[in-house]
């Protein structure tokens, strides 16, 4: 299979539905991920197009999107909650040699926009591109403009998350994962910044269905491609009703209303 055949299958039209679970490299235990066999079927039930996880994760459990619609993503990121001052500082665990032989689809790193240690993720997210593209396999950027010495342009109502996903963009990713920037007139420069698909964080869950679907249909009004949603998502009550409301969302263009009522939530 070639890069653009791996690309339809986790991106299908430029549009996704992906579930990142790598929290638990970060910090654990994680409400939602202590029971991952059952999150992962769920979200393969739902019809999620990719599973976002750490490699361990992603050879574990690969097996489990075996004749589905679902594929797996190693995002190869990692800090945890206990480094302190340094916590904001992504290194890389591995290579894109190891995703096929892992039974992933393609990579993903980040970069902390502002971070003190910005520099060398950027350095390693360029690395990575590298890596992918060599070995034909998508790249996906996580680029957050929030670190303490983010410089926000003067005028710049998107907080510098436009710039962010250009940077993903120009360090060779496919596709970007970005915040809501709070108004659809706002992100609308966000998702003009590059032409690549953007796909929209969730935050913190909050367990309001409404809430968290009226923000995706407002993204996907202007211009999102998807969404890269964990806690929104595995920490839902419902694991799998959200996720299916999010694919009705995003791949068959429904209101929050019918998503919801279609889902039960």
């Amino acid at each position: 299979m070639d890069k653009a055949s791996r690309l339809q299958k986790i991106l299908p039209n430029g549009r996704g539905v992906w579930i990142p679970i790598d929290h638990g490299a970060s910090d654990f235990p994680v409400e939602g991920l202590t029971d991952t066999d059952h999150v992962i079927r769920s979200l393969i039930r739902a019809g999620v197009d990719v599973i976002l996880a750490q490699k361990g994760v992603v050879s574990h459990y690969n097996h489990l999107c075996e004749n589905s619609e679902t594929s797996m993503v190693i995002h190869f990121s990692v800090s945890t909650r206990h480094a302190g001052s340094d916590s904001s500082n992504k290194v890389l665990v591995g290579n894109a040699d190891e995703v096929l032989p892992r039974g992933g689809m393609g990579v993903s790193c980040q970069v902390n926009m502002g971070s003190p240690n910005e520099a060398a993720m950027v350095e390693r997210m360029g690395q990575m591109s590298r890596s992918a593209l060599h070995h034909q396999l998508p790249m996906f950027g996580m680029v957050y403009a929030r670190g303490e010495n983010l410089s926000i342009m003067e005028g710049d109502t998107t907080n510098a998350n436009a710039h962010a996903v250009r940077l993903a963009f120009e360090l060779g990713c496919d596709a970007a994962k970005t915040t809501w920037t709070g108004d659809k007139t706002s992100f609308e420069k966000v998702a003009a910044a590059a032409p690549i698909p953007v796909l929209v964080a969730g935050g913190p869950a909050t367990g309001d269905s409404k809430g968290i679907l009226t923000m995706v249909r407002d993204a996907l009004d202007a211009g999102a491609s998807g969404i890269c949603m964990g806690r929104q998502v595995f920490a839902h009550p419902n694991v799998e009703a959200i996720a299916r409301a999010m694919v009705m969302l995003v791949h068959q263009d429904s209101t929050v209303e019918d998503a919801m009522n279609a889902c039960e939530l």
